[in-house]
């Protein structure tokens, strides 16, 4: 996938969690104005990043320079996988996955959210934490990596909302069957946060090529997973399909829900 009208911008990595902000905006904006589902999980990311500033400015997490560095090196491998598979470089096969399956029409929006999530949570923020301090001081950063997902389980319930906004029998579900969305995200994501720091503390004292061949083994076996999300046995696949047909508004008019 080539796409010379990408935003060039986003090629420069972001320096603070405002210039990382601007980037994923500018992602947000191409996606709603190519109608491209990539745009899904940019706009939930971006909202997670303004509310990881306004922890940061609050006073919510231990050390606020050292979140700002995490949240900076955790965004730009997002940021600049995007740069790479629009302008015909490869990313790590994990985003190749995520990015490929935007190109499809039958997977669900909570689809590609997950397929996100598995790329750049339990690939992306292991290798995010072991870069973000030396190995001597990654204990002291657990705390308020923890945080960080108590920031993600806060949205949960705006996500839950736009998604039986997106599907509305959804939403008459949730009322029968309890938050059944909210219960598969908080639970992928307390999985892949814990995921994502075991795998912080195998690369943190790896450097050169055995920090790279660990990455590869790892992305490698996300990227299998991620053939999980999308393709989750005959049953479950022909629900998905139901939703599917049921999803309402354009990609554009989802994006903007998300947001």
């Amino acid at each position: 996938m080539s796409d010379p009208d990408f935003p060039a911008s986003i090629a420069i990595p972001a320096t603070t969690i405002d210039e990382v902000i601007h980037q994923l905006t500018a992602i947000v904006d191409w996606s709603k104005e190519n109608d491209s589902r990539m745009g899904y999980f940019a706009a939930l990311y971006r909202k997670v990043t303004i509310q990881v500033k306004k922890g940061i400015t609050e006073g919510h997490f231990d050390d606020g320079p050292r979140m700002e560095r995490l949240d900076v090196i955790f965004a730009n491998r997002y940021i600049h996988a995007c740069y790479q598979y629009q302008t015909g470089q490869t990313p790590t096969q994990s985003w190749v996955r995520a990015f490929d399956a935007t190109e499809r029409w039958w997977p669900i929006v909570l689809q590609h959210l997950l397929m996100g999530m598995n790329a750049h949570i339990n690939l992306d923020l292991g290798i995010a934490a072991a870069e973000t301090v030396p190995p001597d001081q990654l204990k002291n950063l657990k705390g308020d990596f923890n945080k960080i997902n108590g920031v993600l389980a806060d949205l949960v319930g705006g996500v839950q909302d736009e998604l039986a906004e997106i599907w509305p029998v959804l939403g008459i579900l949730n009322r029968y069957l309890g938050s059944v969305q909210e219960s598969i995200i908080n639970f992928s994501m307390k999985k892949a946060r814990d995921a994502a720091w075991a795998f912080a503390e195998e690369l943190s004292p790896l450097s050169g090529p055995s920090r790279g061949e660990a990455i590869a083994e790892k992305d490698a076996m996300f990227a299998r997973f991620s053939d999980a999300i999308l393709h989750p046995g005959f049953t479950l696949s022909a629900v998905l399909r139901i939703i599917r047909l049921g999803e309402r508004g354009t990609v554009r008019e989802r994006i903007a829900i998300l947001e």
